[in-house]
């Protein structure tokens, strides 16, 4: 018998435990809606919104107002109503006509509250009247047009 102590014990030699030490593996991942920063938004557009909500819209007042900004990138932007008070939103699918709404467009919309408390407030039925002068304008086909 020998008083030597046992050797110590020797890391897997094979391939595939090697490997996984050596890299990581990748998931495969079902696609999911919050990833790639698409979040399904919880506003009403015009394909979203209730027939009793369009309805009820489309039977009130028209209102007068400039817009303020307009991303067509992120697909809404907001109105400046003519007679002052709180911003109101404007979402892409409610915006008529041939070009994209820009800052300092004059505009008819009416108005529709957003659920699900109904608080707030967003703009359909948009109608530019008035081109904001000295500014290019795009239509929805992607033309420049100088107004």
């Amino acid at each position: 018998m020998s008083s030597e102590p046992p050797p110590p014990p020797q890391p897997p030699t094979h391939q595939a435990s090697v490997g996984l030490l050596d890299t990581q593996r990748v998931r495969d991942r079902s696609p999911s809606p919050l990833r790639g920063n698409v979040v399904p938004s919880p506003l009403p557009t015009r394909r979203t919104r209730t027939f009793s909500a369009t309805v009820r819209a489309s039977q009130g007042p028209v209102y007068r107002g400039v817009c303020k900004c307009f991303c067509r990138s992120k697909g809404h932007g907001f109105i400046t109503p003519a007679d002052g008070g709180p911003d109101i939103f404007l979402h892409i699918s409610d915006v008529e006509g041939e070009y994209v709404p820009m800052e300092g467009d004059e505009v008819t919309y009416k108005m529709c509250s957003i659920p699900p408390k109904n608080e707030k407030l967003q703009a359909v039925e948009v109608v530019i009247t008035h081109l904001a002068p000295g500014t290019k304008h795009e239509t929805w086909s992607g033309h420049v047009v100088s107004s």
